[in-house]
């Protein structure tokens, strides 16, 4: 199959009805919001890296811009297919984001990691200082909950490519 045939069934997919891409885009903004809230309410919170919180702050900012931006109408190509210049600039707009989101997310694993296991106890008189406790362990999860999920879709990916080599994929309109 050449990819411009797998490219065109992909176009040629039914879109899943409107209320399931409304449920899937309010789910995906539910951890953008939660970094906000988490990251804003444990500003001051963490002497012990005081980037941490405002990493939060930043990539839940961000990142619920980028999911509010993807359902725009700018966001969509035309009906043949066609991109014109609004949806050129936010494919733009959409790939710096993403951009800065990756490196965003690099420094906070530095930032986060780093510490790994911080004094949780505020007011202990240990020589170092302290982090908040469901502040770092927010943190902490929701990375390495990225890293997970990463995973899990890198897995999934080389099974179905593992699949479709193993077994094939006969079609009978297929012009191989």
């Amino acid at each position: 199959m050449s990819s411009q045939a797998l490219m065109g069934r992909l176009r040629n997919q039914p879109q899943p009805p409107t209320p399931v891409l409304a449920l899937s885009k309010l789910m995906v903004c539910v951890l953008p919001v939660a970094q906000i809230v988490i990251g804003s309410l444990y500003l001051d919170q963490c002497p012990r890296q005081p980037l941490i919180p405002i990493y939060l702050l930043v990539v839940g900012v961000f990142g619920l811009m980028l999911s509010v931006l993807s359902c725009l109408p700018c966001a969509q190509q035309g009906e043949d297919g066609s991109s014109t210049t609004l949806s050129r600039v936010c494919a733009t707009w959409n790939s710096l984001t993403s951009l800065f989101l990756f490196c965003w997310f690099i420094a906070g694993n530095v930032w986060i990691y780093s510490i790994y296991k911080p004094n949780y106890n505020r007011t202990t008189t240990a020589v170092e200082p302290y982090c908040h406790k469901t502040l770092y362990l927010f943190a902490f999860w929701t990375t390495t909950l990225l890293y997970i999920l990463l995973g899990l879709f890198l897995l999934g990916g080389c099974c179905t490519l593992l699949c479709f080599c193993f077994f094939g994929r006969a079609d009978p309109d297929d012009d191989v």
